[in-house]
C-alpha cells in the first residue's frame, strides 16, 4: 500500500497533455447536461409526449452507440491526436446544425443535429479515457481517470447553469398563470407559432456558441504537439482483440454495468425536472435542483478520488451502488419534497461509477486491446438512449397503481444500480485479477 501511495498519479512529463485532454472531459460534460433539460423544454414547446421528447436522449446517446467502434478502429489505425481532431470537427458541426434546425422548426432536425454532435463525443471519449489511463503507472490508472473525470461534472454544472439561467427561464411556453397552469396550452395556433419561434431560438443560441468554442479547441489542439501513444507495429487485428475481449468475463460484465450506469444517470438527471414539476415546481426552478445534484456529484468525485488511496475501488463501487439503491428507493416511496431530495442524493453515489467501472473493466487488457475495449465501454452509453424513452412512457401513464407514475418510473434506475452492485461484488469475489 505504501509503495502505491508514492507513485505519482500524474508525472511532470505528461502534465500538459493531461491538462489538455482533461479539458475535453468538461467539454463533453457541458454538452451532456445542457441537453438533459431539453427533454422537458421540447416536450412543452413542440407539444409532444414525454416519451417522444425523450427521443432527444435516444438521438444523443444513440450517436455514441453508432460511432464508438468506428472511432476505436480509426484511433488504432492513426493516432490519439487525429481521433481527437476528428471528434472536435463532428462535435462543432452537430452543434452548428442547431441554427438551421431552429429556422425550420422541425423536431427531427434537432434530433439529427444531436446525433451528429455525439458522433464527435464518441470519438473524444473513446480516445480520451484510455489515453488518461495510459499516462502513468497502471496501479494509479483508476485514480488518474477519476481525477480527470472530476472535471467532467464541472462542464456539466456549466451546462446546467446555462440551461437554467439562459434557456428554461427565458421560455415563453413555460409561463404559468396564477393557478399554476401553462398559458401556452390555451393559446390559439397563431400565438403559439410566435412563441415557438422565439423559444426555439432561445434553445438554439447556446449550441451555436458551443460550436464556436469547440472550433477554438480544435485549432488549439491541432497546433500543439501531443505525445504519441506506444505503438506496436506487430499489433493484432481488431478481430483478434475482439475475440480476447469476449472471453474476458470482467470486461464483458463491465460493459453491461456501464450500460446500466449511464442509463441510470441519464434517467435521474433528465426526469428530475418532471419529478419536481409533479410537486408544483416550474422547469427553471427544477433545474436548480439538478444543479444541486451535480454539485453533490462533483464534490463526491473528489472525495472518492481521495478515498481510493485507502479503500479498494471495487469495494467502493459496491458500497456506492448500494447507497444509490437506497436513495432511489426513497425517490419512489416518499412523496413530495423529501422524495425529491432523496433523488438528488443519488448523485452523490453515482459520482465514482463511470470511471471506476471503466478502469476495472480495462485493467490488465494491455495496449493492444485497450482501444477497442474502451470503444465497447463508450458504446455502452447507448443505455442512455434506450432507458429514458421507456421511463418517459411510464411517466405518460399518469399513475401506476397507488404510485404517481413519475415516482414509480424510478424503479428503472433502481434496477440499474442493483446490477452495478452485483458487478462490484463479482469483481471482488470472482474477477479478482
Amino acid at each position: 500500500m505504501k509503495s502505491t501511495e508514492k507513485i505519482p498519479v500524474v508525472t511532470k512529463e505528461v502534465l500538459i497533455p493531461f491538462i489538455l485532454i482533461t479539458s475535453l472531459f468538461a467539454l463533453w460534460g457541458f454538452a451532456n447536461d445542457i441537453t438533459n433539460p431539453m427533454v422537458a423544454a421540447f416536450g412543452t414547446v413542440m407539444e409532444i409526449s414525454t416519451a417522444k421528447a425523450a427521443l432527444v436522449q435516444f438521438a444523443f446517446y444513440g450517436g455514441y452507440a453508432t460511432m464508438a467502434i468506428p472511432a476505436a478502429l480509426f484511433v488504432r489505425k492513426y493516432s490519439y491526436k487525429k481521433g481527437i481532431i476528428l471528434g472536435l470537427v463532428l462535435y462543432a458541426f452537430g452543434a452548428l446544425l442547431f441554427y438551421p434546425a431552429a429556422k425550420y422548426e422541425i423536431f427531427e432536425f434537432f434530433l439529427i443535429s444531436l446525433y451528429i454532435l455525439t458522433f464527435g463525443l464518441a470519438f473524444l471519449e473513446t480516445t480520451a479515457n484510455p489515453y488518461i489511463l495510459s499516462m502513468g503507472d497502471e496501479r494509479t490508472a483508476t485514480q488518474r481517470l477519476n481525477l480527470a473525470q472530476a472535471f467532467n461534472p464541472i462542464g456539466s454544472l456549466m451546462g446546467m447553469f446555462v440551461a437554467s439561467k439562459f434557456i428554461l427561464v427565458a421560455l415563453d411556453s413555460d409561463k404559468r398563470n396564477e393557478m399554476g397552469e401553462l398559458i401556452f396550452t390555451n393559446l390559439d395556433e397563431a400565438q403559439k407559432a410566435i412563441i415557438r419561434t422565439h423559444d426555439l431560438e432561445i434553445i438554439r443560441n447556446p449550441y451555436v456558441i458551443l460550436g464556436g468554442v469547440v472550433i477554438f479547441m480544435l485549432i488549439l489542439i491541432s497546433i500543439l504537439k501531443m505525445p504519441k501513444r506506444a505503438h506496436d507495429s506487430n499489433q493484432d487485428s481488431a478481430m483478434d482483440s475482439f475475440k480476447r475481449l469476449m472471453k474476458n468475463g470482467k470486461y464483458r460484465e463491465g460493459v453491461l454495468a456501464q450500460l446500466f450506469y449511464v442509463a441510470a444517470q441519464i434517467m435521474c438527471w433528465t426526469f428530475i425536472i418532471q419529478y419536481a414539476e409533479n410537486i408544483g415546481v416550474t422547469k427553471a426552478t427544477a433545474q436548480n435542483y439538478n444543479i444541486l445534484a451535480m454539485g453533490m456529484f462533483l464534490t463526491s468525485r473528489f472525495i472518492c478520488t481521495y478515498l481510493m488511496r485507502f479503500i479498494n475501488a471495487k469495494k467502493l463501487l459496491t458500497i456506492f451502488a448500494i447507497g444509490a439503491m437506497m436513495t432511489t428507493s426513497g425517490a419512489i416511496l416518499i412523496e413530495g419534497t423529501l422524495g425529491l431530495y432523496s433523488l438528488i442524493a443519488t448523485s452523490f453515489f453515482m459520482s465514482l461509477m463511470f470511471p471506476t467501472i471503466y478502469g476495472i473493466a480495462l485493467n490488465g487488457l494491455g495496449n493492444d486491446d485497450s482501444t477497442l475495449g474502451a470503444a465497447g465501454l463508450v458504446m455502452a452509453i447507448v443505455g442512455g438512449a434506450i432507458m429514458p424513452v421507456l421511463q418517459g412512457s411510464i411517466i405518460d401513464l399518469g399513475t401506476v397503481g397507488a404510485f404517481s407514475a413519475v415516482n414509480f418510473s424510478f424503479i428503472l434506475p433502481l434496477f440499474c444500480f442493483f446490477f452495478i452492485a452485483i458487478y462490484g461484488y463479482r469483481t471482488i469475489k470472482v474477477h479478482t485479477n
